[in-house]
């Protein structure tokens, strides 16, 4: 499944910040959202100047730039400011009526000095990234998990963050035409589907359950609007989804629970299991905040459940990360009995704009 210790190559091993943040910028373009990318490269002029504690803070960065998303930190301290108001002089970059990088650069430092203190906090934790597009592949994979074990299903989520994708089976899906999820639903998943549409059938969501170390809820004003501020600017389609989201946790909050995601396995994998159901983790891009001693811990309690597996109990593995080496989000899935090996679905944007079906 997800890889660990030395076997991680590659991009998230940038130590250099400057070259981390040109590549994140460039990463954004290529991604579709070139104002964000200019917002990411202007970063480097605050880190440069060297002037402001968040500056100084990133330019001696200890670590991995990119492993850590120390530019995707930065770009949402300033999208907070841009969003609450609170910095005027950014509201045309992020209307897109400003494209010169020197002004933008300039805008951007001027509002590092500005706002030192309220920018310097956020460097201190990982962004959080929840994104409902994200189910579309996971939802995949379970109509294609349902064609071997049948379409009942138990969800176990971690990095879980607000609990979006916890919420998946409030859902309405259009997969390259094959449809699931309640017809009614205000969320509508319909990604860009590319290569063959996945196997039509029936899923159940029997129980959904999610931990998360700092979970937030979306029914606090102040939680949702930081969670608001790491989307990316030019996402207008994920702002909808994420309000949509938030309408349907204040009707009726997530299973979610503040707690270590190695832990939280741990604990439901020793819960007795329904037969005729499949018990399936599953997370989407989170894989990499985690420790070493935790993924090692996880992939022991999945490989230990994996032994007492049946026909009649199904366990499953669903990752939707990021591929260390290239930088491309995968869908990948493991499943006991019978599917010993790593089994690659597909391969989607970052925050679910499109979906390229393999399975």
């Amino acid at each position: 499944m997800a890889q660990t210790g030395k076997q991680e190559r590659g991009l998230m091993e940038i130590t250099d910040v400057a070259e981390g943040i040109r590549w994140q910028a460039e990463h954004a373009t290529r991604a579709g959202a070139p104002i964000t990318g200019k917002i990411i490269l202007a970063t480097l002029a605050i880190a440069e100047a060297g002037d402001t504690a968040t500056g100084r803070r990133m330019a001696a960065w200890q670590g991995a730039v990119l492993e850590d998303a120390m530019p995707l930190r930065i770009a949402g301290a300033l999208h907070f400011l841009h969003l609450t108001g609170e910095e005027p002089r950014l509201a045309p970059i992020y209307a897109g009526l400003v494209s010169d990088q020197g002004q933008i650069d300039a805008i951007v430092l001027e509002a590092a000095r500005k706002f030192d203190t309220v920018l310097l906090p956020w460097l201190d934790g990982p962004p959080q990234t929840n994104e409902a597009g994200r189910s579309a592949s996971v939802m995949g994979a379970l109509l294609w998990l349902a064609q071997k074990f049948g379409p009942k299903f138990q969800l176990i989520e971690i990095g879980a963050s607000a609990g979006i994708n916890t919420m998946m089976a409030r859902y309405r899906y259009d997969l390259g035409g094959t449809k699931a999820g309640p017809s009614l639903s205000s969320m509508k998943i319909t990604p860009e589907w590319r290569g063959d549409a996945p196997p039509a059938g029936e899923v159940e969501i029997i129980d959904v359950a999610g931990c998360d170390l700092a979970p937030i809820d979306l029914t606090d004003e102040a939680q949702a609007l930081r969670l608001k501020s790491y989307i990316w600017a030019d996402a207008t389609e994920r702002m909808k989804r994420m309000e949509a989201a938030i309408a349907m946790a204040t009707r009726a909050a997530p299973d979610l629970v503040q707690m270590d995601a190695a832990e939280f396995v741990v604990q439901k994998l020793a819960e007795p299991q329904e037969a005729g159901v499949t018990r399936v983790l599953f997370h989407t891009v989170m894989w990499q905040y985690l420790p070493e001693a935790s993924r090692a811990k996880i992939t022991e309690a999945m490989e230990e459940a994996w032994a007492a597996a049946s026909k009649e109990r199904p366990l499953a593995w669903i990752a939707v990360e990021t591929n260390r080496a290239t930088f491309r989000h995968e869908l990948k899935l493991r499943y006991w009995p019978g599917g010993d090996e790593t089994v690659q679905l597909a391969e989607a944007h970052p925050h679910g704009a499109w979906v390229e079906w393999q399975g």
